[in-house]
């Protein structure tokens, strides 16, 4: 624990992508397989199943800690993460550690929480607390709330391991999707540069297209590039070795809720695995609002499946008769998609390409997205290979500009983390009549500088608290932009939109200047046509 601990500094105080490779290297050459295994699993995203919850942990860090209960609480709000807090408050400053190491924390203690009654839950975690020193309580909290993060991506942790084993990152990246489990065995042929992968419903990484900032026109010759809708779905693969898998981003295997789709794959040839989108579709594409509808659902039910049909609609394909096509030219894999396609399957269906005579005409295509339902286009380089990650240069997304209302920021929270001592995150409202309805919640957009000002000025505008949520008064507007709007019955507005965020601070406006509900409905009957 004491070196996954350091690792984790290590990583947390440099922002050098070398830096980060060297630290992740060395301790994966110096750890016991289950360690590596399991350290590998935490960086890449992996988290343990929350064995205690944050409330009941403060009630035990107030008892422990021989805290009054308000203080704690206090501190919390405070620091802004509980983890940290834990870390300050109980009094573990001389602590001696333990030797035991992350395998066997993880396997021999944190797990077996999940079957101990909550007398003992306490008993052993108020122990440890006191048994480690500062930086590994801070750790242990952190694994034991399923709260662990650290500003390493997946691509990242592959090029260390890539570079340690001697192996292609690409291989490195390919072994860890899917099911790939933690132990000493799953280390080992990870690292193996002839193993065979046993697990057959393992997806390939996604390729992540990046937003294009400038003209459509600077990547060059228009021919030289695939047109296609940008779809607003669920990004996802299906992979077809012996049975049908419906894998999405991320990598979370989605088969049982979309048995439409995997039904229409059994007929697909084995060994077959495509790209594409999983949509609500009736005669076009449905709203977003609508797949909602059956995302976290464990089974669907008939009545859900008739009213929110899915299908798949794909535009790559990375493997046919088990041969990895990946890095072949995207006209070959798109040649061969379009034959597969000829087939016809209702549920299963090839992203059209959008055609236009040059960019000019592409761009107009463009300014129909909304009204298609769809949300831009996606330019793709057709001698382009299919990457892992996000890699500028090839694909490209060229969504149409966003929606934007002026609104008034009525309520503010602390943030997290860094930013736990500021007020980061706001509520903005429009007008209906003459009251404020809450319309979105935003925390992105603004500069240091303006956040540190407008926390100050919130703290001297505080109206009410709320717990940690603060009103303010109605006297700062916002211009927000965002990218989709639907109607809501869970809104007080009765409007949704999807990922708000603040443009700029609009000093030149009064309250009474920003929009209306009415106005914002108005952008919802006009994105539909």
């Amino acid at each position: 624990m004491r070196a996954f601990s350091e690792l984790f500094a290590a990583l947390d105080s440099t922002t050098s992508t070398l830096a980060k490779i060297a630290a992740m290297k060395r301790y994966l050459a110096d750890a016991p397989a289950a360690d590596a295994a399991w350290a590998v699993h935490f960086l890449s995203g992996g988290r343990l199943k929350r064995l205690i919850g944050a409330a009941q942990l403060r009630q035990w860090l107030h008892e422990s800690a021989d805290l009054p209960q308000w203080l704690v609480e206090e501190s919390y709000s405070a620091v802004g993460d509980l983890a940290e807090t834990v870390a300050l408050l109980v009094p573990s400053a001389d602590a001696p550690g333990t030797e035991a190491s992350l395998a066997e924390w993880v396997e021999g203690r944190l797990l077996p929480l999940q079957d101990a009654d909550p007398e003992e839950r306490r008993a052993r975690i108020t122990a440890w607390w006191l048994e480690l020193p500062p930086d590994q309580v801070f750790l242990l909290t952190k694994l034991m709330t399923g709260a662990f993060r650290v500003g390493v991506s997946q691509t990242l942790l592959a090029r260390a391991v890539a570079e340690l084993a001697d192996v292609p990152k690409a291989v490195i990246l390919h072994r860890l999707m899917g099911h790939w489990r933690p132990s000493a065995a799953s280390w080992t042929a990870l690292l193996d540069p002839a193993g065979a992968d046993e697990d057959r419903s393992r997806p390939y990484p996604f390729f992540l297209a990046s937003p294009l900032a400038g003209e459509a026109s600077e990547l060059g010759d228009p021919g030289d590039w695939l047109a296609e809708w940008k779809w607003d779905g669920i990004r996802a693969q299906l992979v077809v070795r012996t049975e049908p898998f419906v894998w999405t981003r991320g990598e979370e295997l989605v088969t049982r809720r979309y048995p439409e789709v995997a039904a229409a794959a059994a007929d697909l040839e084995d060994g077959c695995v495509l790209d594409g989108e999983l949509l609500a579709w009736r005669d076009g594409v449905l709203p977003f609002a609508e797949l909602q509808r059956r995302i976290g659902r464990k089974s669907v039910g008939k009545k859900l499946l008739d009213e929110v049909p899915v299908i798949f609609m794909a535009y790559d394909l990375l493997e046919r008769g088990g041969r990895d096509l990946r890095a072949e030219p995207l006209s070959v894999r798109r040649a061969a998609l379009t034959e597969l396609a000829a087939a016809g399957y209702p549920v299963l269906r090839c992203s059209p390409a959008v055609d236009g005579a040059g960019w000019d005409e592409l761009g107009a295509r463009r300014a129909e997205a909304r009204k298609r339902g769809v949300e831009g286009l996606m330019l793709k380089a057709c001698g382009s290979a299919y990457g892992a990650g996000r890699q500028r240069g090839s694909w490209w997304k060229w969504k149409v500009e966003p929606y934007t209302v002026d609104a008034v920021m009525i309520y503010a929270q602390a943030g997290h983390g860094r930013r736990a001592s500021l007020f980061t995150d706001y509520t903005f409202a429009v007008w209906k009549g003459a009251d404020l309805v809450p319309l979105a919640k935003a925390y992105s957009g603004l500069d240091n500088g303006e956040i540190r000002e407008l926390d100050r000025w919130i703290r001297k505008n505080t109206l009410e608290r709320f717990g940690p949520v603060r009103s303010v008064k109605a006297e700062q507007v916002f211009e927000l932009a965002f990218e989709g709007i639907n109607h809501s019955a869970r809104h007080k507005s009765g409007i949704a939109v999807r990922f708000p965020r603040i443009l700029r601070w609009r000093r030149d406006l009064a309250p009474g200047d920003a929009d209306r509900l009415e106005d914002v409905r108005g952008l919802l009957e006009a994105g539909r046509g």
